[in-house]
């Protein structure tokens, strides 16, 4: 495994764009799409679709409307404890192994409210709960909780048993296009029609062998903490010792080495880069500790604040915002007339997208 060779941050870019689907529009179907994302950031609903169009060739929004009531496709809590839309079986596969994290993070912000709550039986009353299949809300479920729990309150005790303790799936119409409405949950395995993967007996973690590859398959090269950045696991660093042999190294110019898959694209870092809008919160940006490889440092608080970017030349350079039927632009830097014209045409195009087709009006602020 050579450590020799140094990528440098355009490089890595053009590496990250390709992987991403944003470096050419992909001809696959969208359940191919999802997986070979690892799934994509979803706590605001309709994002997934700007983010699925900027990667999909004439991507049509009921291709994946279909997938989500078809339960090929679900949202659910999973990587870093936020809502992803991800394939049914990478719910399932993955599910076991996030378990801990999910746990922990949800005691990082109600432990107080939580404390001497014995967190099995919890639980196992969730469950309980669930187990009519009858879709309830966070809220419902915690209401049911309270006489067992009165103090914690219905937040704590809700966010602990849908984001943690039981797997459950949100519910269509929540995440179909162009629908609002509120999250109704059931349990995963009930929605899917199998049951959870359990975690490996043998302590070979086979599942975080294969988060590994589906991470680099997607967002390498990148640092180990690059990877436990995008899933929230820190567990991990045995995983990818037994898979050192079937990887390749790299540095990048502040000298952290950088695994990656040895047949994976690593595109010449001239290779032109086409102007991509980005939903809030996109996985091509959160999906890295050092975002720079697409992102300047200063405006990396964009990422986590919600904002929808636009890039040009392969880095943010524009955040962007959507009414019923103009997409408005607001450049972080000063666009060359040529970058104005890209911009603008693929704003047109975007603009149609959210319009159906009934507005093709961008405006780029000065």
């Amino acid at each position: 495994m050579s450590t020799g060779t140094v990528l440098d941050t355009r490089a890595l870019g053009r590496a990250t764009l390709a992987r991403q689907l944003l470096l050419d529009r992909a001809a696959s179907p969208v359940l191919d799409a999802v997986a070979h994302l690892g799934g994509l950031q979803a706590q605001e609903p309709q994002e997934p679709f700007t983010g699925l169009w900027s990667r999909l060739r004439a991507f049509d929004p009921a291709r994946l409307d279909d997938q989500l009531t078809g339960r090929s496709v679900v949202r659910t809590h999973l990587m870093r404890r936020t809502v992803h839309l991800v394939t049914a079986g990478d719910a399932l596969a993955w599910r076991a192994r996030h378990d801990t994290m999910l746990r922990q993070r949800v005691l990082g912000t109600y432990r107080r409210e939580l404390d001497g709550i014995d967190l099995d039986e919890l639980a196992t009353a969730g469950r309980a709960v669930l187990a009519d299949g009858e879709p309830r809300s966070m809220t419902e479920l915690a209401r049911a909780l309270a006489e067992r729990w009165p103090s914690p309150g219905p937040r704590a005790l809700g966010e602990m048993v849908i984001a943690a303790l039981v797997p459950v799936a949100q519910l269509p119409p929540r995440g179909l296009w162009r629908t609002k409405a509120g999250v109704r949950n059931v349990p995963l395995s009930s929605w899917l029609g199998r049951e959870i993967a359990p975690p490996s007996p043998d302590g070979s973690d086979p599942v975080g062998q294969a988060l590994v590859r589906r991470y680099l398959a997607a967002f390498g090269p990148a640092a180990s903490a690059d990877l436990r950045a995008w899933c929230g696991l820190a567990g991990l660093p045995a995983a990818i010792a037994a898979m050192r042999e079937e990887l390749v190294a790299f540095r990048d110019e502040r000298g952290r080495q950088l695994l990656d898959l040895p047949g994976a694209p690593r595109p010449d870092p001239d290779t032109p880069a086409p102007v991509r809008f980005l939903p809030a919160f996109d996985n091509a940006i959160l999906g890295y500790h050092d975002r720079s490889r697409i992102i300047d440092d200063a405006h990396r608080g964009l990422s986590v604040t919600g904002a929808r970017v636009v890039l040009v030349d392969g880095r943010v350079a524009a955040t962007w915002t959507a009414d019923a039927d103009t997409v408005t632009v607001t450049p972080l830097r000063g666009l060359t007339r040529t970058e104005h014209t890209a911009v603008t045409e693929e704003g047109q195009s975007l603009a149609s997208f959210l319009s159906d087709n009934e507005s093709d009006r961008v405006r780029i602020q000065v």
